[in-house]
């Protein structure tokens, strides 16, 4: 027998692997109870009966940067290449409320997303692309009202009734304070935005997926395959009984709140992972809120690939990288997907590179044959195992954020934080005495580095979106303006629906940054608690 290439193999979750799966070694699964057919409770083996046979998945390319009309351009670009939905990046300034000329924005305008500040921005973002036709997910969290209710205010112009218009906003909110960071109000006044936006939603917008609550960043934050399904989930929970206890119904919402999650190297424990969160979430739906729809207990989920995997050192490896990420969505049966460029570890993705990495969904679907039977992989020892242990430890996850309180609290006390910090200091260990392997980095370097093309955004744009949101307040109708602020202003000091007042500012022409701002005079500003 050969020497075994290390002494103990395992998943990023600590999921120890035996050397072959087999009946003596797994879970005995119930078929009709843990598994059962695609389409039916509790969606193990997907939401739809036919899956992929009926329609692929929506090939979404992420993309947004410099100005509205260099973005539109993109999106023409890669519709033509044939993606079947916008993805829009949006720039720092505009993910926490800051119009382009604030002084707080200097230097990143444009950079790492497209800068939107009023109606006339939205309008150009999207000329020429009907709202009636093609669905938009928007990556956006604390301004997420007032995006969609700026993208309402297009359709509008473009005579498309909101119940044609189809989509997405992340408005996951309590991701930004566990991982990322672009947080604006408190988490309570946070959560009402959120309630508000489902229940404005369910009653005018009823095709909008009103949240897609957000593995992705946790795990690109560092955590682990069964800490990315509990958190997301544990997030999840809080959003629905924040819904509740301000009176909705779980069924009247529930059917329109989405998932987002990030698909990593580990092909196995990745589907896994998708198949173990489907189901869980079903579980807990029907369980532990009452839902009767069936809808309410459907996960659906967009997945992007790892960006956190992508290297700056042999970048056309990315693309490997990708693939293997993306064949794991598919095969765990995503309902949309994004698939990063390879040169994004560098800049934003050149034309070249976007191509290319849509192209790769394009082969996956149409000349693999993965897409050609649902869930091809069901009853595999292997998959099975990987699918309990992984429910398994996200609901020991899940147990001990109720015990504490719920997702709010242990938000509070960094326990979550904590967790992923701790995983990925782990990982970052293993890189470094080479237990993990990454290809380029810490094993099979290349001597001499080879350069591709980069996209760089030109200085000037910056300039030039400041002069059109300057434009735009000196040639609105003022008085229209300050009063749908002032309407605004009422409504947050008392208890009825925002996004009425904010679609009336948005038409007003108010600006992004003067909608969040005031805003940000009546609840504060979150400042995270530092310990020592």
């Amino acid at each position: 027998m050969a020497k075994l290439r290390r002494e103990k193999f395992q998943t990023s979750s600590g999921i120890e692997l035996p050397n072959d799966f087999h009946p003596l070694n797994t879970t005995h699964n119930v078929y009709e109870k843990d598994i059962a057919e695609p389409g039916s409770f509790p969606y193990t083996r997907g939401i739809r009966t036919n899956m992929y046979r009926g329609k692929f998945w929506t090939m979404r390319q992420y993309a947004g940067f410099a100005t509205a009309a260099e973005s539109n351009a993109r999106y023409k670009y890669l519709l033509l290449q044939g993606t079947s939905g916008l993805s829009v990046a949006f720039d720092l300034p505009t993910q926490i409320g800051l119009d382009s000329d604030d002084p707080l924005a200097a230097g990143e305008v444009g950079k790492v997303g497209v800068a939107i500040d009023s109606v006339h921005d939205m309008m150009t973002l999207l000329d020429g692309i009907p709202l009636d036709q093609v669905t938009t997910s928007m990556t956006i969290n604390a301004t997420a009202s007032t995006l969609l209710c700026l993208y309402l205010a297009v359709a509008k112009k473009q005579g498309v009734s909101f119940d044609k218009v189809g989509g997405t906003i992340q408005n996951d909110i309590l991701k930004e304070y566990i991982a990322r960071g672009t947080y604006i109000y408190p988490p309570k006044p946070s959560l009402r935005l959120i309630t508000d936006t489902f229940a404005f939603c369910a009653a005018e917008v009823p095709n909008w997926n009103t949240i897609s609550i957000s593995g992705y960043h946790i795990r690109e934050a560092g955590s682990t395959a069964a800490q990315e399904i509990a958190f997301t989930l544990a997030d999840a929970i809080c959003y629905i009984q924040s819904a509740i206890d301000v009176g909705l119904e779980v069924d009247n919402f529930a059917p329109r709140i989405s998932f987002f999650f990030n698909s990593h190297n580990n092909l196995l424990e990745e589907i896994a992972k998708f198949r173990a969160a489907r189901r869980l979430w079903a579980r807990i739906m029907k369980d532990r809120f009452g839902a009767k729809d069936p809808r309410s207990m459907m996960l659906r989920f967009h997945t992007q690939t790892a960006g956190s995997t992508l290297t700056a050192q042999q970048p056309e490896v990315n693309v490997v990288r990708t693939t293997i990420q993306a064949l794991a969505a598919v095969l765990g049966g995503t309902q949309s997907l994004h698939t990063n460029s390879m040169d994004e570890a560098l800049s934003l993705p050149t034309e070249n590179a976007a191509r290319i990495a849509l192209r790769t969904q394009q082969v996956i679907a149409h000349e693999s044959g993965v897409a050609d039977t649902v869930d091809p992989l069901a009853g595999s020892f292997a998959i099975e195992e990987l699918t309990n242990q992984l429910e398994e430890r996200a609901v020991e996850y899940i147990e001990k954020i109720d015990a504490m309180g719920g997702m709010l609290r242990a938000i509070e006390t960094g326990y979550v934080q904590t967790e992923i910090q701790d995983a990925a200091y782990e990982y970052q260990r293993a890189v470094e005495t080479e237990d993990a392997i990454v290809v380029g980095v810490n094993k099979f370097q290349q001597t001499e580095l080879k350069t591709i093309p980069i996209l760089s955004i030109d200085e000037q744009l910056e300039r030039d979106q400041i002069a059109r949101v300057r434009a735009v307040r000196e040639k609105r109708n003022a008085d229209r303006a300050e009063a749908g602020l002032n309407s605004l202003r009422e409504a947050a000091n008392g208890s009825e629906n925002l996004l009425p007042r904010i679609l009336e500012c948005v038409e007003a022409e108010v600006t992004v940054g003067e909608i969040s701002h005031c805003l940000r005079t009546i609840w504060g500003e979150y400042r995270e608690a530092v310990t020592v």
